[in-house]
């Protein structure tokens, strides 16, 4: 159910990300977003292979961190993904092996990793917008046009496509 609640909570964040003029960021959030519904996929796999037709019970929390502002979006979509590599899924991990599931528990613990380079690209993209390099960086970049494909070198994307 969590990696559902991020799929929604990244769809929403890109379409602030988008009107906010991220487009970058929008479409990350949407790349992870179908990450984690794959995620949530892998999981499901195993509830329905034992309890198929069955109702379980499952008592959880959700953030509930929905904001106008990509960056403060950026840091919540963070500060989820390092609870769910850090400490949510190594527990799962633990219980997993503890009660026979040992293919479980190495999944629960490759999706941590994958919990955790998200936790890094989020920071990444939110430092960006905090020092003002989304758009402008020290080195000549190849800024590439995402309607038309043009490519611009510069330090600075252009306002608009030439």
């Amino acid at each position: 159910a969590g990696e559902r609640q991020a799929r929604t909570r990244y769809t929403y964040y890109s379409s602030i990300a988008k009107k906010e003029g991220f487009v970058q960021i929008a479409n990350i959030f949407l790349e992870t977003a179908e990450q984690e519904k794959e995620h949530a996929k892998r999981f499901y796999k195993f509830l329905k292979d034992d309890y198929v037709d069955e109702q379980i019970e499952i008592q959880a929390s959700y953030p509930v961190s929905f904001h106008e502002s990509t960056l403060k979006n950026l840091l919540a979509a963070a500060s989820g993904e390092n609870e769910e590599w850090t400490d949510l899924y190594p527990s799962f991990a633990k219980t997993a092996e503890e009660e026979g599931y040992p293919e479980i528990a190495v999944v629960y613990r490759k999706i941590s990793e994958v919990e955790a380079r998200h936790e890094a690209r989020y920071k990444k993209l939110a430092k960006n917008i905090e020092d003002g390099t989304v758009f402008k960086k020290d080195e000549v970049t190849l800024w590439k046009c995402g309607n038309c494909g043009f490519i611009y070198e510069g330090k600075e994307a252009p306002e608009k496509c030439p």
